[in-house]
């Protein structure tokens, strides 16, 4: 059924391009808007859905005043090691808009489509640890397909049954299968019923998407812990900072940013420059300065040995 969904998926897009490419209006976008008026929708020009700011005053002007809910935001890390922190961005970001539905009176769970691949080095959500972070486990849905296509069409039919507050799709690099026409389909289906998707691209090169927004995240340095007596310990695990740049957004500049998650008030608070540096006198939290030198041992490592390269048997 699934195959048959994405055969039928490929052909609409292909004459979508047909149409554009004769400049006619495209049979997608031309069907899902007699969908939305058919429900007694408005279309895109009568209607403003509201966004989701980031509470930062400079990055919600450079955003036009947050993300849009009805779009594909794209949170991108360049290396494996930084996984972490598109997940952690895209964790916090759905916190906040769980935190505003809320608040509106509305309890819609959120999706997360793990990616088979991916999961093998950046692991799978943790319910505690979620909870810590400010997102509500239990309006909190994984799903894990074993194949590509299968999370595609996944993700598709969760956006377009417009039943989640949003769908986090994780895709591992830039696959074959996940091109420009793969993410137009998303894109429409996001614009159709107006909920977000967002796209965490772990270890994935920079490349042309439908992507209303496009942030590429690497993790910033914790700054100095404040503990209730008003001291401030270093060397401890504090609040997750992210280092954003815009890669791909309606402001030309490729801005950068240092934010900070607060996950028991949910907010994201700018951080100017990290503030590293001990106060005088005080050590580190976890400092190996303090356990005694090895006994009976070497102080330097054993040089290794010889190192042979063999040349393929074929």
């Amino acid at each position: 059924m699934a195959q048959n969904a994405l055969a039928r998926e490929r052909l609409f897009a292909l004459r979508e391009t047909i149409a554009r490419l004769e400049g006619k209006p495209a049979p997608a976008l031309a069907a899902a808007e007699r969908e939305a008026l058919a429900q007694g929708r408005k279309t895109r020009q009568e209607r403003i859905l509201p966004s989701l700011p980031f509470g930062v005053e400079p990055l919600d002007r450079a955003l036009d005043g947050g993300l849009s809910l009805d779009a594909i935001t794209e949170f991108r890390s360049a290396l494996s090691r930084d996984a972490g922190a598109a997940s952690g961005l895209a964790m916090a970001v759905a916190a906040r808009l769980q935190k505003q539905e809320s608040d509106a009176g509305r309890l819609m769970p959120l999706l997360w489509i793990g990616d088979a691949v991916g999961t093998l080095d950046a692991g799978r959500p943790y319910a505690p640890g979620l909870r810590d972070f400010g997102l509500s486990p239990e309006r909190f849905l994984h799903a894990a397909p074993r194949k590509l296509d299968e999370a595609l069409w996944l993700a598709e039919a969760a956006v377009e049954s417009a039943a989640f507050s949003a769908v986090i799709l994780e895709v591992r690099g830039n696959p074959v299968h996940f091109g420009l026409t793969e993410s137009r389909r998303l894109s429409l289906r996001a614009h159709a019923a107006r909920r977000p998707l967002f796209l965490v691209r772990q270890a994935g090169a920079e490349e042309a998407s439908s992507a209303a927004l496009r942030l590429h995240v690497e993790p910033g340095p914790s700054g100095l812990r404040p503990l209730p007596d008003g001291s401030k310990l270093a060397g401890s695990i504090g609040n997750p900072i992210f280092h954003l740049t815009l890669e791909k957004s309606r402001n030309p500049a490729p801005l950068s940013f240092l934010l900070e998650w607060s996950p028991h008030e949910r907010e994201f608070f700018p951080v100017t420059q990290p503030n590293l540096i001990r106060p005088s006198g005080e050590q580190s939290a976890y400092s190996g300065a303090q356990l005694p030198a090895s006994a009976n041992r070497p102080y330097r490592p054993q040089a290794m040995g010889a190192l042979l390269a063999f040349e393929r048997a074929s």
